[in-house]
């Protein structure tokens, strides 16, 4: 029944470690996310891109044209969200745009490879390249104190 309140049982509370490894179990299997960028207009964007999670960077792909990109290039920040809202991981980082030709074969290949499309064959697009700096995992209210579990680009368990 719409607006209708249903009761859902949340599992126990997750520790540090477990928050960790969940964490990294959902960017390794996932493939898209929500990204938030702002530029020197301070108005804000956001929108969802295929990524994929390799040697500890999001690779994200678009139009050099859009906003995301033209925001990274301008604060080189990014805020990244995974997830639904009972079981959120949110990413902080710095952000680097990237000419097609200026990542790595490899790491465009993963990219490919887990996203099931190659954004090398279209010179419109660019790189992002996502280093989280500080990250947040939380499913229960239980969880929202210590629900960081990376700060200063070090995972903290």
């Amino acid at each position: 029944m719409f607006g209708a309140m249903s009761k859902t049982t949340m599992p126990a509370p997750r520790d540090l470690a477990q928050r960790k490894a969940d964490t990294l179990a959902e960017l390794a299997n996932e493939n898209d996310i929500w990204v938030a960028t702002v530029g020197a207009s301070c108005e804000p964007c956001l929108v969802p891109l295929s990524y994929a999670w390799v040697d500890g960077q999001i690779l994200l792909a678009t139009a050099e044209r859009n906003r995301t990109a033209r925001n990274v290039s301008v604060t080189g920040t990014a805020c990244l969200a995974l997830g639904p809202t009972r079981d959120v991981v949110l990413l902080e980082g710095g952000a680097d745009v990237l000419a097609m030709g200026e990542l790595g074969d490899d790491h465009a290949a993963r990219f490919s490879a887990r996203t099931g499309w190659d954004p090398r064959d279209d010179p419109s697009l660019v790189w992002i390249v996502f280093r989280p700096r500080r990250v947040q995992a939380w499913r229960s209210l239980e969880e929202l104190d210590g629900r960081a579990i990376m700060e200063g680009g070090r995972w903290l368990a």
